[in-house]
């Protein structure tokens, strides 16, 4: 089996796609790869874009970027609240 089938697979028996199966992905994509390996990746893109495969790095942009949202809105409200004071 190829490494890029491998990786896939795991992914969709996990339901889980790592950052380093994402950057392991990323290298076995720039040298030459097969119709399966290529079939393969399509199918893990497909499980993705239907939420049955969950990234990692996905994940923690979220997490990123609702800590973000947070601390915004915490250092508004600080603001605005020292402006009474």
């Amino acid at each position: 089996m190829n490494m890029i089938s491998e990786v896939v697979e795991q992914a969709l028996k996990t339901g889980y796609l790592s950052i380093q199966a994402e950057d392991k992905l990323r290298l076995l994509l720039r040298s030459k790869y097969d119709k399966k390996d290529f079939s393969a990746f399509m199918s893990l893109q497909r499980a993705a874009m239907a939420g049955l495969v969950q990234q990692e790095s996905r994940s923690i942009m979220a997490a990123l970027s609702q800590n973000n949202k947070i601390s915004s809105k915490t250092s508004t409200k600080s603001k605005n609240n020292s402006l009474f004071a």
